[in-house]
C-alpha cells in the first residue's frame, strides 16, 4: 500500500511540475497577491479531479481488464503526442 502511494505521489508530482496548471496557479497567485486562496482552490481542484479519475478508473477496472486500460491509455498518449508534434492539437 505504501509503495502504491509513493508511486502515485511521485508520478503525479513530476507530471504536474511545469505544466499549464502550475503556470496558471503561479499567474493567479501573482495577480491576486494573496497566495493562500489560490493554493486552496488549486489543491481542491486537484483533489476533485483525482477523485473523478480514481472513481472512473475503479469503475472501468470492473468491466475492462487493467491490461486493456493501460494499452488504451498508452495509445491515447501516443495519439495526442503525435498530434501535438504535427501542430494539430
Amino acid at each position: 500500500m505504501l509503495k502504491t502511494f509513493l508511486t502515485t505521489f511521485w508520478l503525479i508530482f513530476l507530471a504536474e511540475l511545469g505544466d499549464k496548471t502550475q503556470l496558471a496557479t503561479m499567474s493567479l497567485a501573482a495577480e491576486h497577491g494573496n497566495p493562500w486562496p489560490v493554493f486552496a482552490g488549486a489543491a481542491s481542484a486537484l483533489v476533485l479531479t483525482s477523485a473523478v479519475g480514481v472513481l472512473a478508473g475503479g469503475a472501468l477496472a470492473r468491466i475492462i481488464p487493467a491490461a486493456y486500460l493501460h494499452t488504451a491509455a498508452a495509445l491515447g498518449f501516443i495519439v495526442i503526442g503525435s498530434l501535438m508534434l504535427l501542430g494539430r492539437f
